[in-house]
């Protein structure tokens, strides 16, 4: 019996949550690597590997429907498709960067591995 495999709200309404983190899911695409805090950088890897895992199966709609930015869309299926297309799982890495002056929030440097 699974249990717990829900995702986490971050304080934030559905409609903000799902565009902030199609937002650092576009980020991350283009720029291979994002830092944020720890609770966002956990989630916005499951929306990158769910990402990556579509472009390994060539299901480009479904990935313009997460990615609003068209050099989002052609780096993922025309590069990182073809980079990890020998690999199961886990393109993204999280390293823990600290915590955040202002606030003491933990932060996270989330890459895609090479």
């Amino acid at each position: 019996m699974i249990k717990n495999t829900g995702y986490r709200k971050l304080g934030k309404t559905a409609s903000h949550r799902k565009a902030m983190l199609n937002n650092m899911a576009t980020s991350i695409i283009l720029h291979e690597q994002v830092k944020t805090t720890l609770p966002k950088a956990k989630e916005v890897r499951r929306v990158v590997e769910g990402l990556i895992t579509l472009a390994k199966a060539n299901n480009e709609r479904a990935a313009k429907d997460t990615l609003k930015d068209a050099a989002a869309v052609k780096k993922l299926f025309e590069v990182l498709a073809s980079r990890y297309a020998n690999r199961a799982g886990g393109f993204c890495r999280i390293y823990r960067a600290g915590l955040r002056q202002g606030d003491n929030a933990e932060v996270a440097i989330v890459k895609l591995v090479e």
